[in-house]
């Protein structure tokens, strides 16, 4: 829904902290992105992390956290208000109340001028502008981490509160031998760079998610009707790579155990004793 439940074409940045204290400076950063990039930025939660407790050290507050003060020098009436820059789509951003800043902000397609315009091509250009911000955005990002080895049998990917649970699954698993690893996700859009290489170095990739999908144990289930779970969805349409999943709807947290359990019948092996 968050990426998918707007009207139209609209671009959006979307965060995933895994943590309670990550949840604390994705916030900054959010703020951050959207003041950069003049581009909605959603901070993407869970149940888990609402209701969960998580200690951890004050942090120090830093100046770098604040937004910086506000330019209130006359602005240059030469500039139009939606500027849009050619090989980034930013534009510079007049504020309320300085001079010559005035302008109109509507929802509807507009020209540089922020004039309403039902004109094809200007319509056009703002939708490619408002793109360009995430590929721009993209490009300064780093691939996942990897937890574990870099490649082998099986990878198991991740978002939000999962992670625990899938990290303490994969280190047991791992000491009894098994070759899984896995990586979490903290850019659901743009998503991190990389993937697509990262997943084509394992035999099998999975999603570890908390929302519904259909398993193949079903007769009337088959690879063309099936349900994948979102994130698998997702991941599947952006990198073309075969992915499965593994997901439960029990209104409880992801437990290792039963990732664990999940990884004998997957790797054919005993995890658990």
């Amino acid at each position: 829904a968050v990426l998918y439940g707007t009207p139209g074409d609209a671009p959006k940045i979307i965060l995933a902290p895994s943590t309670i204290e990550e949840c604390f400076h994705y916030v900054i950063l959010a703020r951050k992105l959207a003041e950069a990039f003049r581009i909605p930025v959603f901070v993407l939660s869970d149940a888990n992390l609402a209701t969960g407790v998580q200690p951890f050290k004050r942090p120090k507050i830093k100046e770098e956290w604040f937004a910086a003060d506000l330019d209130q020098r006359p602005w240059d009436t030469d500039i139009k208000p939606y500027e849009w820059d050619v090989k980034t789509g930013i534009s510079k951003r007049p504020i309320p109340g300085q001079k010559g800043g005035v302008y109109t902000l509507t929802g509807l397609a507009h020209d540089e001028a922020s004039r309403v315009a039902y004109d094809p091509a200007i319509n056009q250009r703002a939708m490619e502008a408002r793109s360009r911000k995430l590929a721009i955005l993209k490009d300064t990002l780093k691939p996942p981490k990897i937890h574990g080895d870099d490649s082998g049998d099986l990878l198991l990917v991740g978002w939000g509160s999962t992670r625990g649970a899938i990290e303490e699954a994969v280190s047991r698993a791992r000491e009894r031998g098994a070759s899984v690893s896995s990586l979490h996700l903290h850019f659901l859009n743009p998503l991190e760079p990389g993937l697509k290489e990262i997943f084509q170095r394992f035999k099998q990739v999975m999603t570890i998610e908390i929302n519904y999908s259909d398993t193949m144990e079903h007769p009337h289930i088959t690879e063309e009707n099936r349900r994948y779970a979102q994130l698998a969805w997702y991941l599947r349409a952006q990198t073309l790579v075969d992915i499965d999943c593994f997901s439960h709807v029990f209104g409880q947290p992801m437990s290792p155990f039963r990732i664990l359990k999940m990884l004998e019948t997957k790797l054919e092996m005993e995890l658990i004793h």
